[in-house]
């Protein structure tokens, strides 16, 4: 192993590179707590802070306290939410229920009705039956012996009236010689003798003395006719009318029957009676509909079609948006929409085809989720809402106004030419429970000024919360509860053990447990099947660990083939010697759920120039804006710790070797910044290590992301090759407590064969790096001799020297020629 400043710092114990839950510390939470998991209460681990929220917005009864409930996937927003939503529901009385009906007024304006909870459906069923009891019993008595007979007795008097009329001036007619005949086109009259009527031709040879006689009678007859004809329609309306009177008053004696019986049940009830009595009205001004055959002539129906399907009597049926089935219980509603979709949110009109035309009445307004859960609470997942055209705007305007109205975007942009409705919005009262992702909600609050407004209260999620003896005890009693809930094998002690583990790892941080319950839910939902292949009635800890080897297995292609680029060296990785401006930086690989790190290959270059440091990455567009940060720090801190009493005279390059995709993150940069000064000291570095951690101004080492799989990466690929004792990372100080790794890391460092070192300043890790003392100043202002902060300062006075030597040189020349010219010559 190459020497080392004995003012390094040590390398970390094998102890302290992963938290090992003690299967002592379980069995003891697991003795204080009930033996049946199905006792235990049912708590939301470490959500404390959101659960006071969610309780706060569903109790107050204020406008605008709807709830945004944000925090990371699998942290049990959506259960947490419907859980408090549902506690509160059940205390809170039960909402009313609302219908539709026809207007019999404004036809195109369905009327909404508000009914006590309970009522709406046996509202309905009541018209229901009263209706197609009516379509049975009014015809049926118009076939009755005393309606046949009143109703010959109006037909008779009408015909006797009219006819007799009329035989009366055929009468007079054929006294005066006058015959009265019924053609297509009307009545005609011409003379008659010997009951023959006079030809044309013989009527021109009669004396014309007696033509004009005829001709007198026939006028005067005419005239007696066109007025008996004159007369017809209006004794034809008035016997219509009294045809109508009769089915009125015959028919009323059967609607007011069975209206007296269907208001039974529903007195003082005034919505209801009251809109029996415009169903009586309605119906006795339109009696004709029960002489009349749906789709067929005829006077009586010969086939009773279903109410619902018979279009005489749809106008008079009752949709129910929300009702409850007697029975149901008390307590608000609370429903989850998992589509928000427009029409799913505030509902819909359905339209049926008929004979080429959309048609369309108020039985078909379908209800929405606001419908449903009106009263009570409505859960919706923010993320898909926000996706969907028109819903979020819809929902917004529905809070804002306190009502919902059934709208298409077709009719708003009038793109529908068929006849529509308008159905009166009903009032709205619920609390609005939205659940997405922090980002979204800090944009939604910076975007849309109504949002604040609208959702004033914050549910925010822990991601993680302490490791200690009381969280072991909340998971031990977690874990079991999961079990008992979802039918899975009980976790022994040492499986408990494991998933607290894994629940470290996950949270990335040795001194906290994740609150992703969700994705600990499906491991131990694999870790029962490994149970039960192996035999087992409970979860054991090897099942716990084999399943997490086998997720990583599933997921560890990509990995697997980048590793083994590296291992056939397509990509240049150097695990053992040392050289010169060149060193090991370790990034993280994302791919959907999977993170894995890997090193690359950071190179630097240096000459005399005019102060700059070339970031390659950034001039070729590949740099984010967080690396180019990085090496402007680094930059910064290199110009102001060394050779500051002259002209800064340094060109410097650094790139990330065999990098073709972008780069961003500034977890590289003492890296960087150890392969610059490697390059200006010319010390080589040694290539069996690796690095990470970010750099400030003043030389200290930074915490980063993603430790775990870094160092896990460079392991591998120096297991790959074989360890050789030597090989190692060096991460920063700061991210010792991030440390969560997996066994075959911790295990290499036991046995001697890896190390991690943590690292405060860049002077300890350059010293470490090289096997040089980075040096220190002296009273007299000069690093130490020999070492790497003083190699690197005389390259640095060296360079700016050389450049004022060229810059003599040059003021020299322009000296000697600044006062010729051509013409001297």
């Amino acid at each position: 192993m190459a020497e080392t400043d004995p003012d390094s710092p040590a390398p970390l114990s094998a102890d302290r590179l992963c938290p090992t839950c003690a299967i002592d510390s379980v069995a003891s939470a697991i003795a204080s707590l009930p033996e049946d998991p199905a006792e235990d209460h049912d708590s939301f681990l470490g959500q404390d802070r959101a659960q006071r929220a969610l309780d706060l917005g569903t109790r107050i009864a204020h406008r605008g306290f709807n709830i945004f409930v944000l925090g990371p996937e699998g942290a049990g927003r959506h259960s947490l939410a419907l859980k408090v939503a549902k506690d509160a529901a059940a205390k809170a009385p039960a909402p009313d229920d609302w219908i539709y009906v026809h207007d019999f007024k404004t036809e195109w304006v369905p009327k909404a009705l508000r009914l006590p909870s309970g009522t709406a459906v046996r509202f309905q069923k009541t018209v229901q039956f009263l209706i197609d009891r009516l379509r049975r019993e009014v015809p049926a008595m118009f076939e009755t012996d005393a309606y046949r007979e009143r109703r010959r007795r109006i037909d008779e008097d009408q015909t006797q009236k009219t006819e007799g009329e009329f035989e009366a001036i055929s009468k007079r007619a054929g006294e005066q010689g006058i015959g009265i005949m019924r053609t297509p086109m009307g009545f005609a009259m011409a003379p008659v003798k010997d009951g023959e009527v006079v030809k044309p031709e013989a009527f021109a040879q009669l004396p014309q003395a007696e033509q004009e006689a005829y001709q007198q009678k026939i006028a005067a007859l005419q005239e007696e006719m066109a007025a008996l004809l004159r007369e017809v329609p209006e004794r034809e309306q008035k016997h219509r009318a009294e045809i109508r009177a009769l089915n009125a008053e015959m028919a009323a004696t059967v609607i007011d029957a069975a209206i007296a019986h269907a208001r039974q049940g529903f007195e003082g009830l005034d919505v209801a009676l009251e809109r029996l009595d415009e169903i009586r009205a309605d119906l006795l001004d339109k009696v004709e509909l029960f002489v009349m055959q749906e789709g067929k002539g005829g006077a009586f129906p010969e086939a009773m079609v279903p109410i619902t399907e018979d279009r005489r009597f749809r106008r008079y049926l009752v949709n129910v948006v929300v009702g409850r089935e007697p029975g149901e219980g008390n307590g608000a509603p609370v429903l989850y929409e998992d589509h928000p979709t427009l029409a799913r949110l505030v509902g819909r009109i359905e339209y049926l085809a008929r004979m080429g035309a959309l048609e369309t009445d108020f039985n078909m307004i379908r209800p929405g989720a606001l419908h449903r859960a009106n009263g009570g609470f409505l859960v919706v997942d923010a993320n898909r809402l926000i996706r969907e055209p028109f819903a979020w705007e819809a929902l917004k305007r529905a809070l804002r106004a306190q009502t919902i109205t059934i709208a298409s975007p077709g009719q708003d942009m009038n793109m529908l030419s068929t006849v529509s409705l308008e159905p009166q919005p009903i009032p709205l009262d619920l609390r609005v429970v939205l659940v997405g992702e922090r980002r979204l909600y800090y944009l939604l609050v910076e975007l849309d000024p109504e949002f604040g407004e609208l959702f004033k209260v914050q549910a925010d999620f822990e991601d993680d919360l302490p490791l200690n003896a009381d969280a072991i005890a909340d998971y031990a009693r977690l874990l079991r509860r999961v079990a008992a809930k979802t039918g899975l094998k009980a976790p022994e002690p040492a499986a408990i053990a494991a998933f607290i583990d894994e629940a470290a790892r996950m949270a990335g941080d040795s001194e906290r447990l994740s609150l992703r319950v969700g994705d600990l839910t499906d491991l131990m939902r694999e870790a029962d099947y490994w149970a039960g292949e192996s035999g087992r009635e409970a979860i054991a800890g090897d099942d716990v660990r084999r399943s997490i080897e086998e997720r990583t297995y599933r997921a560890d292609r990509l990995r697997e083939r980048w590793h083994e680029r590296i291992g056939r060296e397509t990509v240049l990785i150097d695990t053992d010697g040392s050289k010169v401006g060149q060193i090991n930086g370790l990034s993280v690989m994302q791919v959907g759920g999977f993170a894995f790190g890997s090193p690359t290959r950071i190179t630097a270059r240096v000459r005399m120039g005019s102060g700059r440091v070339i970031d390659i990455e950034r001039e070729s567009k590949l740099g984010g804006p967080l690396h180019s940060k990085g090496v402007l720090i680094l930059s910064a801190y290199l110009l102001a710790n060394y050779a500051t009493d002259v002209p800064v005279s340094l060109w410097a390059s650094l790139v990330f070797e065999q990098s073709y995709g972008g780069v961003e993150g500034d977890s590289a940069s003492s890296a960087e910044l150890y392969a610059l000064l490697s390059a200006l000291s010319g010390i080589p570095i040694r290539q069996d290590l690796a690095v990470t951690g970010s750099v400030n101004q003043l030389g200290e080492v930074q915490a980063i992301g993603g430790v775990n799989e870094k160092v896990e990466g460079f392991f591998d690929i120096c297991a790959g090759r074989g360890l050789s004792g030597t090989q190692g990372v060096l991460i920063p100080q700061s991210n010792v407590k991030h440390l969560v790794l997996r066994p075959r890391v911790v295990e290499a460092v036991r046995a001697g064969d890896f190390a991690i070192w943590p690292i405060a300043t860049i002077d300890e890790g350059i010293a470490l790096l090289t096997g040089t003392p980075a040096g220190r100043r002296g009273s007299d202002g000069a690093f130490e001799a020999g070492s790497v902060n003083a190699a690197v300062e005389a390259r640095l006075a060296g360079f700016a020297e050389t450049r004022k030597a060229f810059s003599a040189k040059d003021n020299g020349s322009d000296a000697e020629t600044g006062g010729r010219s051509d013409d001297d010559g």
